[in-house]
């Protein structure tokens, strides 16, 4: 664990002493030992040791055997037994403006409120107003701070916030000041949710872009304005922070708002190692420390013009934002391993997309046209099948009848496919909506979970797997349900899934849909060790939503995937043999 990931642990034990009613003396200590660590300047070995730890002012004996517990293993005996007294959510109570824990513990044991969703409803329904010590005027401001935190303090799928992202960088480049222009922070490195937007623009004249910025129709208000740094709040809710430095500054500014903090930590540990001190604006040579046993001799400072010479310097090969997580990209950038990432021009074609047939908007012949507009050689039409009566799924007639239309209108076209499926849902036990009959008429299948979220993992994990190992499925959709910020996955093994998927030649897809980027990133490289194939499928219901390609190539390279990994890279003429590689593997 990092110090920054510790001193987090230290302050989750002092909110949950705090809402167990422990001794004041017992909550304020961990509290400050969470502070003290973050302004520690040592290293993580030194975490490892009880006499360093005893030196750091506010921790004692037995905050520093938990200090070194969590730097030895990363786990905590002592918080696991607190986190087992109180449900996952409540803690989330605490971002609500005016609950203390005092408030929250009242909740929690009368109302049984763990959550913000059940705080919500228990507001709704009055039954806040009728605890002592709330009353109506308390639970009238219980709402509105949720309200607020729901708009202005909370998450934003990246797809929401995508389209003015891209806009405000535009027209922040197109600026005559603006010398260099980028988007930071975790919209740079593609993560799935975003808390705020990052600018950073090299100038030599910081007033003129910082006037052009709060002044941008996307503006809502103006939260701070400083000479190098502002923040607003855009339309969309969410805050955007500018940052103006210098052409010098610039690479160093980049990379530090790019992040992850453990990124960050980690490159200015190697560079620490060289002599040298690494912050948001240079690298330069380290002072000599006098009491230091070991003395380091700094090297020569080589030029950095941009982020590419600052890896270098460090020993590195350059690192794709996408993979800035500390999860093994040092390694493999200093061993020359890093993957060629996957990029959006790779795509020769999709499936999984929907007509009027079912619930999409557009027909075949409006989506097949979208489709060749954006470059594509193919496109995969899997309507819904009968049991998605929500979503209008078709019977086998209909079905049939569609796969006569995609035969037809594939005679007109020059360079360009209609492959003829199906979404199929995954019904409770495992069986298909459709019979291997009418499946086996079709290009490719789609099996999906629609329905019944709530079985156990091992109910669940049996059910997707029974789908996977028929013969005529050719993909898995959406393995995790998940809909981000509204729905949490469905209990399920993905580990097991993915060894079914590859042991049964069936693809999983990665659901471009920014509403669901699933199957999610942090699952890739396992599945990509597995030899498990990836599908980035838009889930598009409508022409424009093809273009949600966009955010799955994002995701695919967050999962360090390559041109390799993913099947809809092959061109027209080539996945036609992949499309049927399952059904003959096990005929």
């Amino acid at each position: 664990m990092t110090k920054s990931q510790i001193a987090g642990v230290l302050q989750e034990i002092a909110t949950l002493l705090e809402l167990k009613d422990e001794n004041p003396f017992k909550i304020r200590a961990y509290a400050n030992a969470a502070r003290s660590l973050e302004t520690f300047g040592g290293n993580l070995s030194d975490l490892q040791d009880e006499e360093a730890l005893g030196k750091i002012p506010g921790i004692g004996k037995a905050i520093a055997a938990k200090i070194n517990e969590l730097a030895g293993t990363g786990k905590s005996k002592y918080l696991e037994e607190l986190r087992a007294e109180f449900p996952a959510a409540i803690l989330e109570l605490f971002s609500i403006s005016g609950l203390g824990a005092k408030k929250i513990k009242a909740l929690y044991e009368q109302l049984h409120i763990s959550s913000i969703e059940q705080l919500r409803e228990a507001c709704e329904s009055g039954k806040v107003a009728e605890l002592a010590g709330f009353g109506e005027t308390t639970q009238t401001k219980i709402c509105a701070a949720i309200e607020q935190r729901a708009k202005h303090s909370g998450y934003f799928q990246f797809g929401q916030i995508a389209a003015e992202t891209e806009k405000l960088r535009q027209d922040l480049a197109g600026h005559p000041d603006a010398l260099q222009v980028d988007v930071a922070g975790s919209y740079r490195r593609r993560r799935e949710i975003v808390r705020d937007v990052d600018f950073v623009v090299a100038t030599k004249k910081p007033a003129a872009i910082t006037e052009t910025f709060i002044k941008h129709p996307f503006v809502e208000s103006v939260i701070a304005q400083g000479p190098t740094k502002t923040s607003v709040r855009l339309r969309s809710g969410i805050q955007s922070d500018l940052r103006v430095v210098s052409s010098t500054e610039y690479p160093f500014a980049l990379n530090y708002f790019t992040g992850s903090k453990e990124h960050n930590i980690e490159m200015r540990s190697r560079a620490l190692q060289r002599g040298w001190t690494l912050n948001e604006y240079r690298l330069a040579k380290l002072s000599p420390d006098p009491k230091a046993k070991k003395k380091i001799v700094p090297a020569k400072i080589p030029k950095v013009n941009q982020e590419a010479d600052l890896y270098r310097a460090l020993g590195l090969d350059f690192v794709p934002p996408e993979l800035r997580e500390n999860c093994g990209e040092f390694e493999a950038a200093e061993t020359h391993s890093l993957p060629k990432l996957l990029e959006k021009d790779n795509l020769r074609g999709t499936f999984h997309c929907h007509t009027v047939a079912s619930d999409g908007h557009n027909t075949l012949e409006e989506m097949a046209a979208a489709a060749q507009e954006l470059g594509l050689e193919y496109l995969g039409i899997a309507e819904h099948s009968k049991s998605s009566v929500q979503a209008h799924g078709i019977d086998a007639a209909k079905l049939r009848e569609q796969i006569a239309t995609i035969r037809k209108l594939n005679k007109k076209f020059r360079g360009f496919r209609l492959f003829a499926g199906v979404e199929c849902d995954i019904l409770r036990d495992g069986k298909l909506d459709f019979d291997d009959e009418i499946l086996s008429e079709l290009d490719f299948v789609v099996a999906s979970v629609h329905s019944v979220f709530n079985l156990s993992e091992a109910e669940m994990t049996k059910r997707v797997i029974r789908a996977v190992e028929n013969p005529f499925v050719t993909i898995l959709a959406h393995p995790t349900g998940r809909l981000l910020l509204k729905r949490e996955p469905y209990s399920i093994d993905i580990p097991a899934v993915l060894e079914a998927a590859a042991a049964t030649g069936t693809w999983v897809e990665l659901n471009a849909a920014p509403k669901r980027l699933d199957l999610d990133w942090r699952w890739w490289p396992m599945a990509k060790e597995k030899g498990v194939k990836c599908v980035i499928d838009p889930d598009a219901h409508r022409t424009e939503r093809l273009q949600d390609l966009w955010f799955g190539v994002g995701i695919a390279r967050k999962g360090w995937l390559t041109k390799a990994d993913v099947m809809n890279c092959l061109a027209l003429g080539k996945i036609e043999t992949a499309l049927q590689a399952k059904r003959q593997k096990q005929e």
